[in-house]
C-alpha cells in the first residue's frame, strides 16, 4: 500500500499548492490527469511526465525526489524486514486450516485481490479527470 498512499498523497499536496497547479499546461481536469501521471510514474519507474506538464521546476524536482525515494524505500525495507523474519521461521507442516499456494485456487485469489485493491486505489482518481472533461465539454457521443 505504500505506492498508492504515495501516489494519492504526494497528487493531493500538488493540487493543492499553487507551485502544483502552475505546472500543468493545460488546465482544469486534464492538468490534474498531467500531475497524476507525472507522480504515479515517479513513484514505480525513474518518472517520465505526462505531455504538457512543466514538471523542470523546483516544486516537481522536489515532488519527484520524495516520489522516487519513498517509492523504491518504502516498498523495499519492508519487503527485506519480512523477508528476514519468514527466513527463520520454522516450517510448519500441512493442516487443513492452511491453503496451499501451489493451486490455482490461491493464485486466482491472489489475482483477484491485487486487482481489487489496485483497482480501487487508483481507478477513481485515475478517471475523474477524463470523465470531468468529457462532461464539461457536453458532448457525450
Amino acid at each position: 500500500m505504500v505506492m498508492p498512499i504515495t501516489v494519492l498523497l504526494l497528487t493531493s499536496i500538488a493540487v493543492s499548492v499553487h507551485a502544483g497547479r502552475v505546472g500543468p499546461l493545460n488546465s482544469g481536469p486534464h492538468g490534474f490527469s498531467e500531475i497524476l501521471y507525472t507522480l504515479t510514474s515517479e513513484v514505480n519507474t525513474n518518472g517520465s511526465a505526462f505531455g504538457g506538464i512543466g514538471a523542470n521546476t523546483t516544486f516537481y524536482n522536489l515532488m519527484g525526489s520524495i516520489a522516487m525515494l519513498v517509492g523504491r524505500y518504502g516498498a523495499i525495507v519492508p519487503t527485506l524486514a519480512l523477508a528476514g523474519v519468514l527466513a527463520h521461521s520454522p516450517t510448519l507442516g500441512a493442516s487443513p486450516g492452511k491453503m496451499r499456494t501451489d493451486t490455482p485456487m490461491f493464485v486466482g485469489l491472489l489475482l483477484g485481490v491485487i486487482l481489487i485493491v489496485g483497482g480501487l486505489a487508483f481507478l477513481p482518481a485515475a478517471s475523474l479527470g477524463p470523465i470531468v472533461e468529457k462532461l464539461s465539454h457536453g458532448k457525450f457521443f
